[in-house]
């Protein structure tokens, strides 16, 4: 039997020849690297023994917690009928089962379900469909999109194209097809509030799309919430407002729910908060209750219709992933939606959102508080030198990495978006457990903006 490698062993090892993603790899070779041993309900614990809530669901997709006996028991159960068969002109049960299950829970309309392996992947499917939709039908000059400022959608070529955040886009630009940008509605530092946000937003994608809806294929939104641009929350009415827009000028709406569908709004998908139905719908993250990387883009019988035709019309969607219905990830995702079927997940994630306000609320009178963004369980505190004239604080200063580190010193991992701190739990989190971290991250960032604490 071999011998468990030691601490040093394999911090070695990860220095040596594991390059992480979005980390920049002069500093993290310079400090002991955190390595995850194990997890065990809303806590992971390191190889040195010590324990940490994950605070941000291991990258916003948790969602039963860690070592979840009915979610380890579906994955060792369909382990002992096979773990992979191609989706190439066959089918498995678990992804078949999955395909109606999701059609059954999803916004009307979203009949149809194609599979990849993660969030921008499936987003890359939603560009192509789209694009490919209306060359189907006969329609041409529909080539373009329209995405919103600061705007993320994964890092693949086509995803990147609509993504605006200059810090993770602007170097590939070359590379990638142009894209219209519109602002996404964020009140806090606009002059005209949250209803100025909102209206400019409406503005400019209504003049947008009064002089190039001829040439737009599809605009792509990320519903209610915006994530990596900072948990950006859309005011009410403003996605009902985009989709009847897109409506009104034929042009495709797709909605990016990687990071808020499956309960983490407070409801199943975002969009139903608006009641909108888009034509297009990208899910992952929390799809497979946070187990393996599955993701599907979900499409209307409109759009797959026009590519349903003779094989000598050449119509075919020619896109595909080698696991693309895993069959291990397609069951453990049905183990996940039939467990928070019965836990009544979505609704636990409504009540325990109202507990994080509640202990939330007195930060946004602290010096360096400056905004504090919530929908249920998506959560994005914006730190600021000064919380009267909301300036910022420098990149140089790494506010949100040093209060991040904090928190992680005492007892919990979250990851910040530059100087927002994110508080994303897992949606199995007990109130007492969310007392717990609330506690952790008010502490934090009180001893990194006030305390002096500088790790």
């Amino acid at each position: 039997m071999a011998v468990a490698a030691t601490y040093g062993q394999l911090a070695a090892m990860n220095k040596a020849h594991l390059w992480h993603p979005f980390t920049q790899m002069k500093d993290y070779v310079n400090s002991d690297p955190l390595i995850i041993e194990r997890g065990e309900g809303v806590k992971v614990y390191d190889v040195q023994g010590c324990s940490y809530y994950d605070g941000f669901s291991s990258v916003w997709l948790n969602v039963h917690g860690h070592n979840v006996p009915e979610l380890n028991r579906a994955i060792e159960e369909q382990l002992g009928r096979v773990a992979h068969s191609t989706l190439l002109g066959m089918a498995n049960v678990p992804a078949i089962e999955l395909a109606a299950k999701l059609a059954e829970i999803a916004p009307p309309g979203l009949t149809k379900v194609f599979y990849s392996d993660a969030g921008a992947t499936g987003v890359e499917i939603a560009l192509k469909m789209a694009f490919q939709y209306w060359h189907n039908r006969g329609v041409r000059g529909k080539h373009s999109f329209i995405t919103m400022k600061e705007a993320y959608h994964g890092d693949t070529i086509g995803a990147v194209s609509v993504g605006a955040i200059p810090l993770y886009h602007e170097v590939f630009r070359p590379m990638l097809f142009p894209s219209r940008i519109i602002p996404y509605p964020y009140g806090y530092r606009h002059p005209g509030g949250t209803a100025g946000a909102m209206e400019e937003t409406l503005g400019a994608l209504r003049d947008m799309l009064a002089a190039h809806a001829e040439e737009t294929a599809a605009m792509i939104v990320e519903p209610i919430v915006q994530g990596a641009g900072g948990i950006i929350v859309m005011p009410e009415g403003c996605l009902r407002e985009i989709a009847a827009l897109c409506r009104k000028y034929g042009v495709l709406l797709i909605a990016d729910e990687v990071a808020t569908g499956f309960g983490r709004t407070g409801a199943m998908f975002a969009c139903e908060l608006e009641g909108v139905s888009p034509d297009l719908l990208v899910v992952g993250k929390g799809l497979t209750g946070g187990y393996l990387p599955v993701a599907a883009t979900l499409a209307t019988d409109e759009i797959y219709d026009a590519f349903y035709a003779d094989y000598e019309e050449r119509k075919t969607f020619f896109h595909g992933h080698s696991y693309s219905g895993n069959p291990l990830g397609c069951a453990v995702a049905l183990a996940s939606l039939r467990l928070m079927e019965e836990r009544r997940t979505v609704d636990g994630v409504r009540t325990k959102a109202e507990l994080v306000a509640r202990k939330l609320a007195p930060l946004a009178d602290w010096p360096h508080v400056g905004d504090i963004r919530q929908k249920g369980l998506l959560v994005g505190i914006e730190l600021v030198r000064d919380n009267a004239s909301k300036e910022t604080y420098d990149w140089a200063e790494r506010i949100g990495v040093r209060t991040s580190l904090r928190a992680r010193e005492l007892g919990m991992l979250t990851r910040p978006l530059g100087n927002v701190v994110v508080f994303i739990p897992p949606l199995a989190s007990t109130e007492d457990e969310l007392d717990e971290m609330t506690d952790i991250l008010a502490t934090s960032i009180r001893d990194v903006t006030e305390g002096g604490w500088d790790g």
